[in-house]
Parts: structure tokens; C-alpha cells; sequence
């Protein structure tokens, strides 16, 4: 079966994304993981496969498959990625466009070039929404990590997310603590680490162990999920620029119960089509 692709990325964070084969079943996860090889496919950190609309007032349903071939929630880069592929498509000619996903509907606006922004919904910090197990919410939370006693904040983003404030994210032990802490057996479908360092009340430094992709150049649900963590703690403001390995990121949020928005390039790199 010929599948016809779009390579894209968001400041680094890479995708695949093709329409979901007509007819026929969406791809095995060992399909999704020969495709995300690096040296052997075509090198992704996420597949994003796009199917007809289920609701007849959006324009796409999409699915994301992360590279170890497991299907997630939300993506956060992945969907201002196909906000600007379907602009492209002549999808999106108000500047605007309302998608589906498996996390919920996503409202994306279109700016001048090649900018787009994507309501992430409202931070949800009830660690039944992860799910996270523990008796009561509350922040920080103390969790036993690879023998060391490490201070977390928990919030799902339509995906659940750990954030680690530390001193210095060049220095922080993500290769170690990343996985560990994404495999805690109090995480039980697993967690997106994210790796904090506060600049200033409007910059943050971020690195993100993404479940099931490992660390990323750039994370956009993660950094929507440090600066809501970083917010209600009161360490930074309504609009916060999120600086990751891939680029930067504008993460904008106004406080609990209110949408939070992220901001940030979608570019193509290239279309290819590939045999499976």
C-alpha cells in the first residue's frame, strides 16, 4: 500500500502526516515504528493521521501514534502542524479552523507566515485526569524516582504531564530521570516528563522526555503544561516565552478555568510517499 506524506515540524518537534488510508484499517504499531526509524524510514517523533470530520462543525478528525507505535491523546505541535497543512489544503481561509481529536475539539487560528496558535483547552490538575495515583490533589507532589525523592506538579493537557522545576535544564539529568519518572508505577498509562528552568516571570527554559518518543526538541502540550504549573504556583505571567532545544514557543494563560493558547511556527520540510 502506497501512503502519500507531508514531513512537518514545530521548532523541531517532527511529524509524518498522511490521510488515513481509504478503505482500510489504520497502520500496525510495528508499521508506525519501522516508518519513525531514523536511519531505515522516514523519522518522526509522532505520525499524525488525518480521517473524515465526525462532527459537521470541524474539519478534520486526527489520530497521533507516537514513534514506539502507541496511539496518544493530544499533541500540541502536531496540531498547529495540521492547522497549516489544511491552510494550505484551502481549509482554513477565515484564518481559522476547528479540528477533532481524540482529547477533544481544537480551535487554531492562522497568522501572517507561517505562525499558528491552537487553544489547548483549560489545564486540568485533577490527577484523575492523567491518571496520576495519588489520594488528593495538591502541588507540588513528592515522588520516589530511581532512589531519590523528587517535588513534581501533575496537570493533563488532554495528555498527562509531570513537570520538574530544576536549577539548570543543560544540567538536568533528563536521559536518567526522563524515562524513570515516565514509567512510574504511579502513572499507569505512563507521563510525559517535563524538565523546567524559570528565566524570569516570562521565560522558561524547557526540556521534555516525551511517553513513548522519548526527549524531543520541543514539546507543545509539555510546554503549555510547565507554564500551568509555573502559573498557579505565581512564578510567571499571562504570557510566558517556553525556549526549548528546537526554538521558542508563546504559551499565553490567564489562570485556572481559562484556555490556554500556544503559539509558535508549523513548517513543511518535505512530501514524500512511502510503501507499507
Amino acid at each position: 500500500m502506497r501512503i502519500d506524506f507531508t514531513k512537518m515540524h514545530g521548532v523541531g518537534n517532527d511529524f509524518v502526516v498522511f490521510d488515513a488510508p481509504a478503505g482500510q484499517p489504520v497502520l500496525e504499531p510495528e508499521q508506525f515504528r519501522r516508518l519513525a526509524d531514523r536511519h531505515t524510514g522516514i523519522g518522526y517523533d509522532q505520525a499524525l493521521v488525518l480521517e473524515a470530520p465526525r462532527r459537521p462543525d470541524t474539519a478534520v478528525f486526527y489520530r497521533i501514534f507516537n514513534s514506539d507505535g502507541h496511539e496518544v491523546e493530544q499533541c500540541g505541535n502536531g496540531a498547529r502542524c495540521i492547522a497549516a497543512l489544511l491552510h494550505r489544503r484551502g481549509r482554513a481561509a477565515a484564518g481559522s479552523i476547528t479540528m477533532d481529536s481524540p482529547a477533544g475539539l481544537i480551535q487554531a487560528r492562522i497568522h501572517g507566515g507561517n505562525v499558528i496558535s491552537v487553544d489547548m483547552g483549560v489545564p486540568n490538575f485533577d490527577p484523575h485526569a492523567l491518571p496520576f495515583d495519588v489520594p488528593t490533589q495538591s502541588d507540588p507532589y513528592s515522588l520516589e524516582v530511581a532512589g531519590q525523592a523528587i517535588e513534581i506538579g501533575a496537570v493533563s493537557m488532554g495528555n498527562p504531564h509531570a513537570v520538574l522545576q530544576v536549577e539548570s535544564v543543560d544540567r538536568a539529568p533528563v536521559e536518567s530521570l526522563g524515562p524513570a519518572i515516565e514509567r512510574h508505577r504511579r502513572f499507569p498509562k505512563r507521563v510525559n516528563a517535563g524538565f523546567m528552568e524559570i528565566i524570569d516571570p516570562a521565560h522558561i527554559r524547557l526540556r521534555v522526555y516525551e511517553r513513548g518518543a522519548g526527549e524531543t526538541l520541543a514539546c507543545g502540550t509539555g510546554a503549555c503544561a510547565a507554564v500551568a504549573v509555573g502559573r498557579l504556583r505565581g512564578r510567571l505571567d499571562a504570557e510566558v516565552g517556553v525556549r526549548v532545544r528546537g526554538g521558542e514557543l508563546r504559551v499565553n494563560w490567564a489562570g485556572p478555568g481559562e484556555h490556554i493558547w500556544l503559539t509558535g511556527p508549523a513548517e513543511v520540510s518535505f512530501e514524500g510517499h512511502v510503501e507499507v
